[in-house]
């Protein structure tokens, strides 16, 4: 009997179901030769620092660098019921091979690998390695396994990346937020990432606006511009010189132009596009494309790839008439997809690109929930787009002479919409405008020597832009592409993180407070920018990241020696404690927390904070304080808010309800007045209303 292994429970039931396995037990399905069970993703990792020794559950400088050997891994405390499940399945007698199924690549075969080696198994295991999860793909997949020894290399490589994250982000973490005492999360993706969004932000913040200025001469049904004047006064001066004068065409430039159709998604295009449409988080839009991966109508998301392999022409070909009868798109005029531009074997490294399965067409879209529904119709559109026709124009550019000075009027003529067709349908559904295009409408049929006489003259004001605030969609195109100026040409895989990544890199940093969200702008927070200055380029430069990936590669192909890599990372962390020893006085202020201002010291002006106890002047030479505990407040039952002292600062009085009245032996809503007579004591009045409030 074979004992499938899968990375979620959601797969399993797809892979039991394909196999015809449809007794279910407690955590796995039993049947026809098969046991079935799962992961729920990493079951097993690494064990934290403290693990090693008790000493290091404080973070010490002087415990620094940390370094294991050997490392040692432990069950996830919340999943152990399902790894004590998968051991036992593996003990069974009647057990004789493992299949690894967990998810084809890198991640998936390092979750496998340490559930196996922590549950003590030695039986032999297959591995599957598959990109759909469609009944077909999985029969076939299992009809064509591989011996699990062909992957040892891409085990060692996965084990590698998996230390030398713990080892730098580990060491640099503690590293500085001892030496700054704030905790400052290091890592070697999210770090260069919050890096470019601190640049940018720091650009945008320094940028220094530069108007600028064109002349317009408005043709019939065109308008012509001079080239971009700096001086108002010259623009100005142009306007004059044009005024009553004629505009004669010199020349009329007409060049056929063909926009290739896009590519298919790979999941950070996926990301961006439902980013950039729809306003999705990029943790949202894998959420949204794993669950309908899950449902068997999208393949396999977590992919680089762009293209598909030759023997996925048949199914694409079934898919993408499929797609065309998925409104919008039925609307299309005329469809004759070209399968053969979407293939590509030599691009296709782990898995193929993101489309629909041909369960499509048993599927109800428009009863999916919203988020999914809107996945699958961008990865409709995509497949439909970039298996159609190329878009055609012809570019006009009609250059003018008036008051013997250069206009230029351009525009461009539709020969053939193509994919853009399909996109213009996808677009109008949502109510949204087609994406910009580079030079604006159709200009007139304008031929040299053609003269317009008294053509109206504007001068019109602009000003340069600052660079534009980064959005998730464009700080994923960022870290797809960062750095490639730096890498290795031979490099296979350039930028920060993988497709997988990317969305929870992100996260860590919002969640961490080093980046916030603003509508969809991505901004670097105070702590964000201050953390980039204190790290040494090494850890916030993408090129880290480019080294490691290429040499991950290498041991992968059984190119590279493991042993001499994390050498390397053992080297590089050692330096880091080294070189970081300490800091000065101010530095240690840079992350101290800003104290919010609750109002005006009434005695000297001066802003008064919060504190743990009380509400004091900024100034202590002053001496104004409000207590919190002050025996007015606790003698009746009440403590002075922040809400309470901001009023009594501004006002000279609060509004506190229910307080207590010893005197009275009741409770009242009553006001406070503040009454500061500049001594060591602040006094306090209160004022009862007639109305008298019994609890």
């Amino acid at each position: 009997m074979q004992l499938v292994i899968c990375e979620k429970p959601s797969v399993a039931k797809s892979i039991a179901s394909a196999l015809g396995v449809a007794s279910r037990a407690d955590g796995f399905y039993d049947g026809n030769g098969y046991l079935v069970s799962w992961c729920i993703g990493h079951l097993v990792g690494l064990a934290d620092a403290a693990a090693y020794d008790e000493k290091l559950k404080k973070w010490r400088y002087d415990d620094l660098p940390i370094l294991p050997e050997p490392f040692r891994y432990e069950v996830a405390s919340e999943k152990a019921a399902q790894f004590h499940i998968l051991k036992k399945l593996m003990e069974r007698p009647d057990v004789s091979e493992l299949v690894n199924a967990c998810d084809a690549g890198r991640e998936g075969e390092l979750i496998f690998r340490l559930v196996y080696n922590m549950a003590g198994c030695k039986k032999p295991f297959s591995r599957l390695w598959i990109s759909s999860m469609e009944d077909s793909a999985i029969r076939e997949g299992f009809q064509n396994l591989r011996p699990g020894s062909e992957y040892e290399a891409l085990y060692q490589s996965a084990l590698c990346r998996q230390k030398a994250d713990w080892i730098i982000g580990i060491n640099a973490t503690r590293l500085f937020s001892v030496l700054y005492h704030r905790t400052l999360n290091v890592g070697r993706v999210q770090t260069p990432t919050l890096a470019m969004l601190a640049e940018r932000d720091a650009k945008i913040s320094l940028f220094k606006k530069e108007k600028y200025h064109h002349v317009r001469l408005a043709l019939d049904g065109a308008e012509a511009v001079s080239e971009k004047i700096t001086a108002q006064e010259d623009a100005e001066k142009l306007k004059a010189a044009c005024s009553g004068a004629a505009a004669v065409c010199v020349s009329v430039a007409r060049e056929k132009k063909k926009e290739k159709p896009p590519k298919l998604y790979d999941l950070t295009a996926l990301q961006r596009e439902a980013n950039r449409i729809f306003g999705y988080t990029a943790k949202q839009a894998l959420d949204y494309a794993q669950t309908l991966y899950e449902k068997k109508l999208l393949t396999y998301p977590r992919t680089d790839s762009r293209y598909l392999t030759s023997d996925m022409a048949e199914t694409a070909s079934v898919v993408l008439h499929l797609a065309a009868k998925v409104k919008p798109f039925d609307a299309c005029s005329d469809f004759f997809p070209d399968v053969t531009i979407l293939v590509s074997d030599k691009d296709v490294s782990d898995h193929h690109a993101i489309i629909p399965t041909p369960e499509l067409e048993k599927a109800d879209v428009t009863a999916l929930p919203v988020g999914e529904r809107n996945i699958l119709l961008l990865v409709c559109c995509k497949l439909l787009c970039a298996a159609a026709e190329p878009y055609v124009y012809e570019a006009v550019t009609a250059a003018f002479d008036c008051g013997g000075h250069p206009f230029t009027a351009k525009g461009r003529r539709v020969l053939s919409e193509g994919w853009r067709e399909t996109d213009r349908l996808f677009r109008s559904a949502l109510k949204e405008k087609p994406e910009d295009e580079e030079s604006g409408g159709t200009l007139p049929d304008f031929t040299e020597g053609q003269a317009f006489e008294n053509v109206p003259v504007t001068v019109t004001e602009h000003f340069t832009a600052p660079p534009k605030v980064f959005t998730e969609d464009t700080l994923l195109a960022a870290m797809e592409s960062a750095g490639k100026e730096d890498m290795p040409e031979d490099a296979e895989r350039r930028g920060l993180g993988t497709p997988a990544t990317r969305a929870s890199i992100i996260e860590k940093l919002v969640s961490g407070g080093f980046v916030e969200r603003k509508g969809r702008s991505m901004i670097s927070t105070k702590d964000g920018v201050n953390l980039i200055t204190v790290l040494p380029e090494a850890l916030t430069s993408p090129m880290l990241t480019a080294e490691w990936e290429q040499k991950l590669n290498e041991i992968a192909k059984g190119g590279a020696d493991p042993a001499a890599f994390m050498a390397g990372i053992e080297g590089m962390a050692a330096e880091l404690v080294k070189t970081y020893s300490h800091i000065s006085e101010e530095g240690q202020k840079l992350f101290a927390p800003e104290k919010e201002v609750i109002g005006v010291c009434p005695r000297c002006g001066k802003p008064v904070y919060e504190g743990r106890k009380n509400f004091p002047c900024s100034d202590h030479s002053c001496g104004f304080v409000l207590w919190k505990n002050d025996r007015f407040w606790t003698s009746r039952r009440k403590e002075l808010t922040k809400k309470m002292a901001a009023d009594l600062l501004k006002k000279g009085r609060t509004s506190v309800k229910g307080m207590w009245s010893e005197k009275k032996g009741s409770v009242y809503d009553a006001a406070v007045i503040l009454n500061d007579t500049g001594g060591k004591y602040i006094n306090f009045k209160m004022e009862f209303p007639k109305r008298k409030i019994n609890y």
